[in-house]
This record gives structure tokens, sequence and C-alpha cells, in this order.
């Protein structure tokens, strides 16, 4: 069966809106009654219709018409309320939103509410549309998915709204079209994301992007028979002004044009129109609206509210941030977790930074890496500052029979030194979690130079660690000098933090940056085409 994406649904949007502008006849609903005064207040006409086609239902929805009497909540006498052809507009322009407008039935619904007249169709239009409104502010509030339950990777745990509260809200909100715009993320990164998205999709409609062919590597100073072609597709996605750039030589404007794509698509910006460019310029367009429809379902995940001051890794951009007040005031690159040690994605409090390290070999490392070395070479630690540990008793390695732990649990814990060797480098942040996750120095510096970096064994390795350091413990007075001595005492210091600091370890492959640019990354994990098949599911779900 053909799979459906999110971007299909826009003639659907289009129609629900449509027939909304038409007069549905309209009414204030009215307040829904608190359950503690039901029964001193006269019930609604509908009430009976409402209680006997609820008889039964134990779900959320149902309990909140049972606390109010069965009162309804979007009709008024023989009405829909304007609080509903507000829901329904909205459930129309999900769509918006990279939301399925066939999840809410606004069409279905809008054609209910012309034509409902009997107490049974009012109360079966009220209670439909309250399963929906529902399950729409959830979607807007928390996404469609439970992020754990989708990949165990990502442990996040959305908030989902309450919904007597939403229910509650249909009648008590000052402004309840206010209320419904205001469900989706409060955050300029969502809504710059909602921006782009409607930009991509109007590129789309015009035509999208023009493929460009294989061909011999291109380099500055080359002449190239695809030079018309190429200075079409950087027209297309707005990196070349039409006619900035002319001739057969490919130089000038264009080559900064094609810099620019490599920047926004995490590439070597170098302006070499190699495998890897040519393979992100030839993604098609509609591959490019599923990214940020992904990346808006992401960003529904995280709460508004990251921190008066936090660090911010996204994994697949492989960059780290440090935000104060809502500025980005530090950044720097990182290496994360390769393929098979994917980094997850949580949030947890950096608590303290320790200079001058030791580092506690995990016992997957000490078995799958050393342990097979050791085995060949009993010497093979010699050099490396590292020692073995029985409990809390040092052995040496070369008194130990090693290959007689190849079949079983390995008993003993390998523990490096600190020093310039050390495979943590010279001092590593730490944000408790069971996931043994941190964010480090390391000895190996070259890796921070390649613009895909996901090398490490699921730890965060962070350039130019000392200054990141100075950024964080700035308010203790401990500036960059007082930091390079306590590193060049060569003893472990342990500096705890005096406010812990948020850490934030996402995914994000789109995004929309201050200045305008759209962003794109390599789905490093896989976890684009994991989240996809996930909501396609989630689609057909409520169809």
């Amino acid at each position: 069966m053909r799979k459906t994406t999110i971007t299909a649904f826009a003639l659907t949007a289009a129609l629900a809106a449509a027939l909304l502008v038409s007069d549905l006849p309209t009414a204030r609903a009215q307040n829904p009654v608190p359950a503690s005064s039901a029964s001193a207040l006269p019930a609604d006409p509908l009430a009976p219709a409402l209680a006997s086609l609820l008889q039964g239902s134990s779900d959320a929805v149902a309990g909140h018409y049972a606390a109010t009497g069965h009162a309804p909540v979007w009709i008024a006498g023989e009405r829909l309320g304007e609080q509903g052809r507000l829901a329904i507009a909205a459930f129309a322009a999900a769509n918006d939103h990279a939301l399925n407008p066939l999840n809410y039935h606004p069409l279905e619904l809008a054609a209910r509410a012309e034509a409902a007249t009997t107490p049974e169709a009012l109360a079966a239009l009220d209670v439909d549309l309250s399963r929906a409104y529902v399950r729409y502010a959830t979607h807007l509030v928390s996404g469609r998915v439970q992020p754990n339950a989708v990949n165990k990777a990502l442990n996040i745990f959305p908030h989902v709204p309450d919904a007597g509260d939403l229910l509650e809200a249909v009648a008590e909100a000052p402004d309840f079209g206010a209320f419904l715009d205001g469900l989706s993320p409060n955050t300029p990164n969502y809504a710059r994301l909602k921006q782009a998205l409607a930009a991509y999709r109007a590129k789309a409609a015009a035509g999208g992007f023009t493929p460009v062919p294989d061909g011999a590597v291109l380099k500055p100073g080359m002449s190239d028979p695809r030079l018309d072609v190429l200075r079409r597709r950087m027209e297309q996605q707005d990196y070349l002004a039409p006619g900035a750039h002319a001739g057969d030589v490919y130089d000038g404007a264009l080559v900064e044009a094609v810099k620019t794509f490599q920047d926004y698509h995490g590439l070597a910006v170098d302006g070499v129109v190699g495998k890897d460019t040519l393979a992100e310029m030839n993604v098609p367009i509609g591959r490019r609206l599923i990214q940020m429809e992904l990346n808006m379902e992401r960003r529904r995940w995280m709460p508004d509210d990251l921190g008066e001051a936090y660090v911010f890794v996204n994994l697949a951009d492989q960059n780290l941030k440090v935000v104060r007040d809502g500025k980005t005031v530090h950044t720097a690159r990182v290496v994360v977790g390769k393929p098979y040690h994917a980094t997850p994605v949580f949030s947890k409090d950096m608590t303290y930074v320790e200079v001058n390290p030791y580092w506690n070999v995990p016992p997957s490392i000490a078995t799958n890496e050393y342990l097979p070395k050791l085995i060949s070479n009993p010497r093979a630690l010699d050099g490396q500052n590292i020692r073995v540990f029985s409990g809390d008793a040092e052995v040496s390695p070369h008194q130990i029979a090693w290959a007689s732990y190849s079949g079983g649990p390995f008993p003993f814990k390998l523990r490096q030194d600190p020093g310039d060797g050390n495979a943590l480098g010279r001092i590593k942040f730490m944000f408790p979690n069971e996931f043994n996750i941190y964010i480090h120095d390391t000895p190996s510096r070259a890796l921070f130079e390649r613009a895909q970096r996901s090398f490490s064994h699921g730890c965060i390795r962070v350039s130019d660690p000392f200054a990141l350091a100075e950024v964080l413990l700035a308010d203790q007075g401990l500036d960059r000098a007082a930091l390079d001595r306590a590193k060049a005492s060569g003893d472990r210091q342990v500096i705890t933090l005096r406010r812990p600091i948020p850490v934030h370890l996402t995914y994000l492959t789109a995004w929309m940056n201050k200045d305008g640019s759209t962003h794109f990354r390599k789905d490093i994990y896989g976890r684009d085409e994991v989240l996809q098949k996930a909501l396609a599911r989630a689609m057909t779900d409520n169809l």
C-alpha cells in the first residue's frame, strides 16, 4: 500500500477551510458546570442525550461530561458555538503545524454542524468534536507519538495535557482563538521552522529543486557543462541571486553560493562539488519537507523553557552551544557516538566539572576492546597509565591469566590515571545520568576538523574544553588562568557548580536560524526513518 506523508493533506485543509467560511449557525457555548454544583443548576436539554451516548464510556472525555452534569461543551441550544467553529478551523489548518488534518475530521464535523438538528445528532457532534479537539491539542502540546515508545534512545517524556483542563478552557479561556494558537510550542525555534516549512512547500509547488547531473569533481576555476544547472539549483534555494554569475568558469558568486549550501548542510565548506555535496544537492525537496515535518514533532517534545542558562548539544549537527538569557554565548564542535554507539537523547543537570580526571574504562570497552588485546599480549597496557583493580586492590596485569576470562564475566576494573594520554583528556563535565554519558576533552584533536564527527563510544568530546569551562564557571571566579593552573598541577580536582546547569542532548536534522537560514543535517543514526514510520502509523490510528 502506498504510504502517504504529512504533506499530502494540504488539499484537505484547503477544502475544510473553504467550507468553514460558510455561515454555520453559531452561538457561544455554555460554561461547563463544575461537578460540585452540577445538581444545583437546571440540566441542559442535551444532557439526557449526552448521558445516553456516553453510558459505559470511561475515558477522560466522558469523565469531563459526567463531572459537569453532561453539559455540552460546544453546543448552545441547537447551534454550534463560536468556539466550535474556531476549533474546526484550527483542525483544517493543522497541516501548517505538520499535522494531519484528517486525524481531526474537520470536513465531517463542519458538515455535521450544518445538518444536526435532533438532540441525538447534536450530542454526537458535541462528543466527537470534544474528542477531536483533545486529540488535536495533545498533538500540538506534546507531539503525536511518545518519543521513548518510538525509540528507546529518546529518553524524553513530554507533558501530556489533561483532557479535562483542555475542555474546561473551551468556555473559560478569555480568548479561545488565542488559546488554540498558544497550544503549539511557544518558542522562536518552532515558529521559525514552521515558517521554513511553509517556504519550502511553496518552493515544492513551484517545481522544487533541479537535480545536478553526476560528473567529475568540480573545483573552483574549472569549466563544466553542468554550470547552468548548478546555477539554477543554487537560485532555487536562494543561495545565488538570478544573474549573479555567468560564463563557463566555476568561480565568484557561484563558488560562494556552493559554500553557503555546504555550510547549511553540514558539509566541508570548500566550494568543491564532490560526491558528498552532489548527493546533498540531489536530495528531493519532498525529502526536505519530511525532514522539517519530523523536526517540528521533535520540537513539540521539548519544553518551552530550557533554562535561564543551559548547554544545548545537537547530536545530528555535532555542535554544542551555551545559551544564557536567550543568547548564544559559546559554541563548539563536538564528536558524538558512532552509529552503533549512538548517543542517546535526554536532559540532565550538570553539577560538577573534573580537572585531570581518571578514566574508569566502561565494562563493555574493557571486555570487547582491551581483553582481546591482553589475551594476545599481557603487556598491552604498558605505557598507557592504565591500572588494573580487583575490588579495591590493584593487581599487576602481567600476573593475570587473561585467556581464562574470554568466555565469562570480566572481574577487573581498568582505570587510566590523569595525564596527556588520558582518553578523557584534561577535563570532563558531569551531568550524572543512567547512561554514563558526559562531555569531555580528548587527546585526539584531528577529528574536530572533519565535517562528520560521529566517532566516540557515546560520550561527547568537545573542542577547546577549557574555553567551555571558563564560560560555565565564570560566575565562580574561575577564569582561564585559574583553570590552566589546575590543569598544570596534574592533580585530580573536582569543581562543584554553584548552580546546576541543564544539559540538553537533542537530535535535530532540520531547523531555521535567527538569520533566516534553513539548515539540514544527515540522519546519522537513522532516527528520521524510525520517526517517520511511527508517525505514519499514528496517522492511520484516528482516520
